[in-house]
């Protein structure tokens, strides 16, 4: 079998344009999901948003989740994986990583920044059978199909290994 040089011209050309998501899936001990409800969206969606280039997912999904909110929390497990395909936008990958679940006092510390500096107009834990009002219909599928794979996680991966939390 022939391999190609890893700085091979022909892989380098025209790399694909995609955006990758990170988002994150905490839970309250009620098993109410936390929601974030941006500026720029029509409904709610998960704590999150755009990776920085050549940042780990998981590194940008604590890195949001504290940014939205000032909850920390460690990731290291996905939960789910959402391609979508090209429309108004450039295609998009999104992963949701396991945020676990906060005790009442940590619920409590949830601090939304100042609108002109997180553009969001709050957060909140919303019933998972009321997300569908709330949410996109993308939205509340990816929720849904997170808050499915509980307990079946699936490993974070950097260049083979296991990724370490932040």
């Amino acid at each position: 079998m022939r391999t190609l040089p890893l700085r091979d011209p022909r892989l380098l050309a025209k790399p694909p344009a995609c955006r990758l998501g990170a988002h994150i899936l905490c839970r309250n001990t009620a098993g109410h999901v936390l929601i974030v409800d941006p500026d720029f969206l029509d409904g709610h969606t998960l704590p999150g948003g755009a990776c920085r280039t050549n940042e780990p997912p998981h590194h940008a999904a604590t890195r949001l989740l504290h940014a939205q909110t000032g909850l920390h929390r460690p990731v290291t497990h996905l939960l789910a994986v959402d391609f979508t395909p090209a429309d108004r936008y450039l295609e998009r990958l999104t992963l949701v990583f396991d945020g676990g679940v906060l005790g009442d006092p940590e619920a409590a510390r949830i601090k939304v920044p100042p609108r002109n500096r997180s553009n969001l107009f709050g957060a909140r834990f919303g019933d998972p059978r009321e997300l569908s009002t709330l949410m996109s219909p993308a939205q509340n599928a990816r929720v849904q199909q997170a808050l499915a794979t509980l307990g079946r996680t699936l490993p974070l991966l950097i260049h083979g290994q296991r990724a370490t939390a932040e």
